[in-house]
């Protein structure tokens, strides 16, 4: 599965591994928040996934790292095609380790803004696989993703039924070992646990209100 440091990651793979082994790939590029990786880590072991493998892609670049570059008003961490490239790999991986699925944690309000989030685009993407490869013709492989239909709130409250360590999550874009809450990851976060109901264990005790 991919896995990342965010909730909706952790929760899918605290929900696929009640069903069967996993291996998880988590992607380095252009970027990325240190501690993004580092919590992608410790979730992985925390979950005692078979194999977490970091694929390193150095070259792929965020749209606000982009110069000159126009995304037609998306935001400045949208990567170009960035699901064609992920899942991609994670083909070739489900090909070497004989994997049936693949599993990404997205979650319906993602769908929202980007086009490689969506239904069709999976369903198109998970065709491609199977005419490209025999191997994964005969293992009959799958795109699962089982947050699809889940709000971002949803999906904490799932998370927290499931003991989700949501201490070892990352949702901030910017470095540091502590989350900034004043970025779009953290304002999104601090709301979705708002409207939850769910306490953040990573939330600071004093906070205004949340608008």
């Amino acid at each position: 599965m991919l896995l990342s440091g965010g909730i909706d990651s952790a929760t899918a793979l605290y929900l696929t591994r009640k069903e069967r082994p996993v291996r998880a790939l988590t992607f380095a590029y252009h970027g990325i928040a240190g501690q993004e990786l580092e919590s992608a880590k410790a979730i992985a072991a925390e979950a005692k996934v078979t194999e977490h493998r970091l694929v390193r892609l150095p070259d792929l670049k965020e749209a606000g790292d982009i110069a000159g570059a126009r995304f037609g008003g998306l935001p400045p961490t949208y990567v170009p095609l960035r699901n064609s490239i992920f899942y991609s790999f994670a083909a070739s991986y489900a090909e070497e380790s004989g994997a049936s699925l693949i599993v990404g944690g997205h979650n319906r309000d993602d769908e929202r803004i980007f086009d490689d989030v969506s239904s069709g685009f999976f369903a198109s993407l998970e065709r491609a696989f199977l005419a490209a490869s025999p191997i994964l013709r005969r293992n009959r492989v799958r795109i699962s993703r089982p947050l699809g239909s889940r709000s971002k709130p949803e999906v904490i409250r799932l998370a927290s039924s499931l003991r989700v360590p949501l201490e070892l999550t990352w949702s901030c874009h910017r470095e540091g070992i502590n989350h900034c809450w004043e970025c779009d990851g953290c304002l999104m976060r601090a709301k979705s646990f708002a409207s939850a109901g769910v306490t953040d264990p990573l939330a600071p005790k004093r906070r205004g209100k949340i608008t």
